[in-house]
């Protein structure tokens, strides 16, 4: 289960005026958010228009000194929080800005500077056995402590952050620039300086975090099946603390027990989600590790993560239809439960871990759109539902609002790293498998995914 609980007060902003969008890239005349503006893009139109959006979070709203990702950004409240660098937020920015030059979106060379000032950063900024901490100060590289005993290194966010450097690694490491061949080198050189075995106690699994002040007091082991997977990947393919088989069966397989054969709608769950009762967890467990790990074909000796995340998004999709609490706007067009801000019963506002245990009434647009190489179809009818439907109400300047409830006529003007920053990936993964093929023909991940037994029948190995 993600560990992140924002504590921060999130207004609630109800639909009267307050939350029609600023988005220079669509010329439509504004209409109020009670008359819903109707477009006619195309699919083609669509897929450009929010990849173009949520890449702005990145480069538009980053972290002015850094130029890493910030935490959150509020349009009702721009400052709040404005030098809070995500770590993990910050390796989805990575991937994201690669698409951005891929699809043309920036110049090569405006971002070859602008990571290159973040990767130099990162190499400057605390660092816990290799490990960055959750949260940093964008001024000067300093832990911004989680909560009061994680002020140290967190292995996850971390994991997150080394998947974008290695895409970053890769995709410049044949340059004849010299920026270009200099950026690849540091990011090599941050990635390989990540103590990852340290992070096991000298047992058989990895442990989330470790402070200090505190050690591992907060004691959290990785195990299966949650967004963690790419901390055992890389884990295993570091060529400076590598980590046994033995932890990634022991410890995120679970021996074994990571396999499940219960099903929900007459979809088999594959693995046995992270949450109580044979069911299934947030949608962004399928999507973190999968930025650059590619679960199509990819196989253990225990499961196959391309039918996991399939299922996954299936089950997740039949449950908003079928409905069972009957929540108004829960439809074939506006589905998808993850982590996201939310709005609780009681009406207070927040953070919450929206899945079918904990159904809120809320709809995380991260959650549909970040399905798209998995159900393109239903992910399709979704980004219409957003941007040709409702675009005025729930798209704003850095692309969909974080989290929205027709049922309480309520959406928030705001985004989370964590939550924009897997979209565009995703869906470039689904045009293209850009990110795929970067990440998963590095040599290192390829025989870190062979120590620990995977066979991929899309990368033939």
């Amino acid at each position: 289960m993600r560990k992140k609980i924002i504590i921060l007060t999130t207004t609630a902003i109800f639909l009267c005026g307050s939350c029609s969008s600023d988005n220079t890239a669509v010329n439509e005349t504004p209409s109020t958010p009670n008359t819903p503006q109707q477009n006619t893009y195309t699919d083609a139109q669509l897929i450009e228009m929010v990849q173009k959006d949520v890449l702005k979070y990145f480069w538009d709203y980053a972290e002015s000194n850094s130029k890493l990702a910030r935490e959150r950004y509020h349009t009702d409240n721009p400052g709040q929080d404005a030098q809070v660098v995500s770590t993990g937020g910050s390796g989805f920015g990575l991937m994201t800005i690669l698409t951005g030059i891929k699809n043309g979106y920036i110049s090569k060379a405006e971002a070859v500077s602008r990571l290159t000032t973040s990767l130099n950063f990162l190499q400057n900024a605390n660092r816990f056995h290799g490990a960055w901490p959750h949260w940093m100060n964008g001024a000067n590289g300093q832990v911004v402590p989680f909560s009061p005993a994680d002020n140290g290194g967190d292995l996850v966010e971390t994991a997150f952050l080394a998947q974008g450097l290695i895409c970053v690694r890769e995709y410049f490491k044949n340059s004849s620039d010299a920026a270009e061949l200099a950026l690849s080198q540091k990011a090599d050189t941050l990635w390989k300086g990540i103590e990852w075995n340290w992070y096991t106690k000298g047992e058989n699994v990895l442990y989330w975090h470790w402070s200090p002040d505190f050690n591992f007091q907060i004691n959290h082991k990785l195990q299966g099946f949650d967004e963690t997977l790419i901390t055992y990947v890389l884990a295993a393919a570091s060529p400076t603390s590598t980590i046994d088989k033995t932890v990634y069966q022991q410890g995120w397989a679970r021996s074994g027990n990571i396999k499940s054969m219960a099903s929900q709608y007459g979809i088999p769950l594959i693995v046995n989600h992270n949450v109580t009762g044979s069911t299934i967890g947030p949608m962004f467990w399928s999507h973190y590790s999968f930025l650059g790990l590619d679960p199509r074909g990819l196989s253990d000796e225990y499961v196959n993560y391309g039918d996991a995340t399939l299922n996954h998004s299936r089950i997740m999709y039949q449950y908003c239809i079928t409905n069972p609490k009957g929540w108004q706007g829960y439809n074939s067009k506006s589905w998808g439960l993850t982590s996201s801000y939310s709005r609780d019963l009681d009406g207070s506002t927040g953070y919450a871990a929206h899945q079918p245990n904990t159904d809120l009434g809320v709809i995380s647009p991260t959650a549909a759109l970040s399905d798209m190489p998995y159900t393109p179809t239903e992910s399709m009818s979704m980004l219409r539902y957003l941007y040709n439907e409702n675009y005025n109400k729930y798209v704003g300047t850095a692309g969909p609002y974080d989290a929205y409830s027709l049922h309480y006529n309520w959406v928030t003007p705001r985004y989370l790293a964590i939550d924009q920053g897997t979209i565009g990936p995703m869906i470039e993964n689904h045009r293209s498998q850009f990110l795929w093929q970067l990440f998963m023909n590095a040599p290192d991940i390829r025989q870190g995914l062979i120590k620990l037994g995977f066979h991929s029948t899309q990368h033939g190995f």
